[in-house]
């Protein structure tokens, strides 16, 4: 059902959840093969519940901090945004297109956008 005080993107399901609906370019899931043939030139990332996941090892917290703040510069350029975890010095990302419901190229696109600031530090 349609919920008037939200925006015309937002749906809000009978249990009372909400989706955001076209906030961003839908995108084609990728196929298991294509999924993996991108690992292979992600070097530490998985394949972990539908998502592609990798966990950062920093000096310390605040060092892990400093590095999720560089990563919102690419995020944001490509409004597209990982699910973040922070345990003390380390940091998880996690990667899918919510709006696609898996993996697309977006997320292949964030993941080598981060993989390419590491080299640069």
């Amino acid at each position: 059902m349609w919920h008037g005080a939200l925006r015309c993107w937002d749906w809000v399901w009978s249990d009372g959840t909400a989706a955001r609906l076209g906030a961003m370019p839908s995108a084609p899931l990728l196929s298991p093969t294509q999924v993996e043939e991108a690992l292979t030139r992600l070097p530490g990332w998985e394949l972990r519940d539908e998502r592609l996941v990798k966990t950062f090892r920093r000096a310390g917290f605040v060092q892990a901090l400093e590095f999720v703040q560089r990563i919102a510069g690419p995020a944001e350029e490509m409004d597209h945004h990982p699910d973040v975890l922070i345990s003390w010095r380390d940091v998880t990302l996690s990667l899918w297109t919510h709006a696609a419901g898996g993996i697309t190229a977006r997320d292949l696109r964030l993941a080598l956008a981060i993989e390419e600031l590491l080299r640069a530090e």
